[in-house]
């Protein structure tokens, strides 16, 4: 079981390069980053989350989190999800995706105590927007959310869990938003250059 953590470990690592070293590239040059550069958008503090499939799903991808001010960018890859669909998709409050279930990784990151809801409202830190893929099961897209940090202060995502529900989030069932399983989970983790 440890050679297998570690290897994944090592793999995530990998992918992580990998994808981040196709974030420097060219082919992203000219893509709308609410009017910065790409290079201005990786000079603030930066965090990847490998996500990997929870016991018996697919659900697999990448998410980059970019601090600009107060606002967090993120980029979400994801493959392995149910054709034209959505998904809850939360920051948990553990770094820990042991539980072949993605329990590990506990409830809804939320410093301030308030309550599950929309980016409109008042909500948990960990409340992200529904994800929606495609006809192939795939996700990529880019939002930006408040209320979070990375690196620093009581809203730091880092070391924290991600997760990826099999339902979409109804924005307001207490506490959860009544996503369904856990169908893929990953630990944020800082990205140092």
């Amino acid at each position: 079981m440890l050679l297998n953590s570690h290897r994944a470990a090592m793999l995530a690592s990998v992918a992580a390069a990998v994808w981040l070293t196709g974030c420097a590239g060219p082919r992203h040059h000219g893509q709308d980053y609410g009017g910065m550069s790409h290079r201005q958008m990786m000079a603030g503090p930066t965090a990847v989350a490998a996500v990997q499939p929870t016991a018996g799903n697919t659900v697999q991808g990448r998410v980059m989190f970019h601090q600009q001010g107060d606002q967090v960018w993120v980029h979400a890859r994801m493959q392995g999800l149910k054709p034209n669909a959505e998904h809850g998709f939360h920051i948990h409050e553990k770094g820990d995706c042991s539980a072949a279930d993605g329990t590990s990784a506990g409830g809804h990151f939320n410093p301030t105590g308030q309550p599950h809801g929309p980016q409109t409202g008042a909500r948990h830190a960990g409340d992200l927007p529904n994800l929606r893929s495609d006809g192939s099961g795939r996700v990529d897209v880019r939002f930006t959310v408040s209320g979070l940090s990375i690196g620093s202060g009581p809203a730091d995502i880092v070391g924290r869990g991600l997760i990826v529900h099999a339902d979409p989030d109804d924005y307001k069932t207490q506490p959860t938003g009544n996503s369904g399983a856990r169908l893929a989970c990953g630990v944020i983790e800082a990205y140092r250059r």
